[in-house]
C-alpha cells in the first residue's frame, strides 16, 4: 500500500537530503577503513563515491557555510566558528541554499546541528537543532518530514547535521556513554587491534582515542541506515538527490583545522536515483563550492538564483569511473581557512592539484593554534609526554616534527605522489621554483579574482589598499613587510 501511495504522490518532485557527519574522515568500510559501516558502504554502492572530494577549509561552520552558499569563506564572511564567543556568520547580502529553495516552493528543513548564522540567512521551515546523539531519534524526526511533505506534495530539502562522531565534552571520548535509543547497537573496537592513520602517532593513548572515534562512526552508519529506509518506506527515494558527506577531517592533528589533505579531503558520496550506473568511484576532483550549483541543476531551479557562485554542478561527470580530460573539469580545488575559534588565528590559502600542494600561510610569525579539542585530547598529551625532547630525538606529530608543526613557513610546496602526508617542504628547493612560482600565481590570480582581503603585498592586504594602487603608489613585491625596505613611493 505504501509502495503505491508514495510512487503516485511525488513523481514529479525533485527532493534534496543532505547528510552532513561531524569531523568523519575517510574512516569508513567503502573508503578502505576497517570500520563497521554496512549501511554506508551499501548506500555507497548504490551510487557515486568521490576519491578526492576536499572542503575548502577544516573548521566546522566555515565548512558548513560553503555548502550552504557556493562560496568561499572569505567570500561569504564565515571566517570561523558560529557559536559560543566567537561569533562568526555570513554577510547579510549572501543568499544560502535554504533561503533560496525556500522561495523556490521548497518545504525545508534541519534537524540535529546547525552551526552556521545568522538565523535570518538560514530561514528553514523546520529547525529541529539538537545535540543528541541518539540517530534513531534523528531518523524519526526526519520521517515525520518527509511524511509532512509528501501530504503537502511539496518537494522538499533536508539537511541533517549528525553530532557524531564530533568529540564530547570529555577529553577522550566521542559520546558513546551517552543513553540511547534500544535500535541502536554499539559496535566496539578493540583499542589494541585498531589501525591508527599514519598522520598521527600510534600510541596508546591515539588508539584508545581512534576506538571510542570508530564507536561513534558505527553508531553514525546506523543512522544514515535507519534514515535513508524511512525515506524509501514513504516512497520518496526515487526522487530525492541523496548526499552524505563530513564537514572537515576527524579530530587530530595533522587533520582538523589544517588545510592538510587530512583535514580537508573527505567522504563524499552522492546517489542519483536517476541515474543509469550505480556502484562508481569516481576519481574527478570536486569541492565542496560544488554543492549549491549541484542542487540547482538537480531541481532545475537555476532563474534567480545566486550569482558568482565558486564552483559548478557535478552532475557532468557524476556518473564517470576515468579522469574526465582537463577541458571538460577541473584537476585542481582551491581551499581557505582564516579562523577556527576566535582565537585561532592562522590565515592560509591552498591550491591543491592532482600531484602538487601549495599553502600560502598568511600570518606564518604566529605559532599555529591548537582549537580547544585537540589541546584536550589524551592523543596530544600522549605525544607531548611521551616523547622526551633533546638534541637526539625530536618530538614528532606523526611524521612531522613537533616544531614543524608549530612554526611553519611562509609556503609550502608538496609533491603528494612521493609524500602524501606532506612532510617534506619543497618551497625553498631551488630545482622546485618554477612549480611554486607556477602554482603561486594560480592562487594570487584566484584570490584576486575572488576579492580575498588576504592577499598580502608589503604585510598589507592588497585588496584594501588597491585605490592607493590605482592612484599610483608602489609597493615591494612581497608578502611581507621587509624591514631593510620599509621605502613605500
Amino acid at each position: 500500500m505504501s509502495e503505491k501511495i508514495g510512487s503516485s504522490a511525488s513523481s514529479a518532485q525533485k527532493n534534496i537530503l543532505l547528510l552532513i557527519a561531524d569531523d568523519l574522515g575517510k574512516n569508513l568500510g567503502c573508503y578502505g577503513a576497517e570500520v563497521t559501516t554496512p549501511n554506508i558502504d551499501a548506500f555507497a554502492s548504490e551510487g557515486v563515491l568521490f576519491s578526492h572530494a576536499f572542503t575548502s577549509t577544516a573548521s566546522c561552520s566555515n565548512s558548513r557555510s560553503v555548502i550552504y552558499t557556493g562560496l568561499h569563506t572569505h567570500q561569504s564572511g564565515q571566517y570561523g566558528l558560529a557559536g559560543k564567543a566567537h561569533h562568526f556568520v555570513i554577510f547579510d547580502n549572501i543568499k544560502t541554499s535554504p533561503a533560496f529553495f525556500r522561495e523556490q516552493g521548497y518545504m525545508t528543513g534541519l534537524i540535529g546541528k546547525v552551526h552556521v548564522g545568522p538565523d535570518y540567512s538560514y530561514p528553514w521551515h523546520i529547525r529541529n537543532e539538537s545535540t543528541t546523539r541518539d540517530v534513531a531519534w534523528v531518523a524519526d524526526q526526519a520521517g515525520d518530514f518527509f511524511a509532512t511533505a509528501k501530504t503537502s506534495k511539496q518537494p522538499f530539502f533536508l539537511t541533517v547535521g549528525y553530532i557524531d562522531p564530533h568529540r564530547d565534552m570529555t577529553r577522550s571520548r566521542f559520546g558513546n556513554e551517552d543513553v540511547f535509543d534500544t535500535r541502536i547497537k554499539d559496535i566496539p573496537y578493540e583499542s589494541s587491534n585498531v589501525k591508527v592513520p599514519n598522520y598521527i602517532n600510534n600510541i596508546d593513548e591515539s588508539r584508545f582515542e581512534f576506538s571510542e572515534y570508530y564507536r561513534s562512526i558505527s553508531r553514525l552508519d546506523q543512522g544514515i541506515g535507519m534514515m535513508l529506509e524511512k525515506l524509501k518506506a514513504l516512497g520518496l527515494a526515487d526522487d530525492t538527490l541523496v548526499i552524505f558527506l563530513s564537514d572537515n577531517g576527524p579530530p587530530f592533528l595533522n587533520s582538523k583545522t589544517t588545510l592538510y589533505d587530512a583535514g580537508i579531503q573527505l567522504p563524499f558520496i552522492v546517489r542519483n536515483p536517476k541515474a543509469a550506473t550505480k556502484g562508481i568511484k569516481n576519481p574527478n576532483m570536486v569541492s565542496y563550492v560544488d554543492i549549491f550549483p549541484t542542487f540547482l541543476e538537480w531541481t532545475g531551479k537555476t532563474q534567480n538564483a545566486p550569482k558568482g557562485l565558486a564552483g559548478q554542478s557535478i552532475f557532468p561527470i557524476l556518473e564517470r569511473s576515468e579522469l574526465v580530460p582537463e577541458d571538460e573539469w577541473k584537476h585542481h580545488i582551491f581551499g581557505s581557512h582564516t579562523f577556527h575559534e576566535v582565537t585561532n588565528y592562522w590565515p592560509t590559502r591552498v591550491l591543491r592539484t592532482r600531484r602538487y600542494k601549495y599553502h600560502r600561510n598568511v600570518a606564518w610569525r604566529l605559532d599555529f593554534p591548537f582549537s580547544a579539542d585537540l589541546y584536550g585530547s589524551l592523543t596530544w598529551d600522549g605525544i607531548r609526554h611521551s616523547q622526551p625532547q633533546g638534541k637526539e630525538r625530536d618530538i614528532m606529530v606523526g611524521g612531522r616534527k613537533l616544531k614543524d608543526y608549530i612554526f611553519r613557513s611562509p609556503e609550502e610546496l608538496y609533491d603528494l605522489d612521493s609524500d602524501p602526508l606532506e612532510l617534506v617542504n619543497l618551497a625553498n628547493d631551488e630545482k622546485w621554483k618554477e612549480t611554486l612560482m607556477a602554482l603561486r600565481s594560480q592562487l594570487e590570480k584566484w584570490q584576486d579574482e575572488t576579492l580575498d582581503p588576504w592577499l598580502y603585498r608589503d604585510g598589507v592586504s592588497k585588496r584594501f589598499i588597491q585605490h592607493h594602487l590605482d592612484a599610483g603608489m608602489i609597493v615591494p613585491d612581497t608578502f611581507d613587510l621587509d624591514l631593510d625596505n620599509i621605502r613605500i613611493r
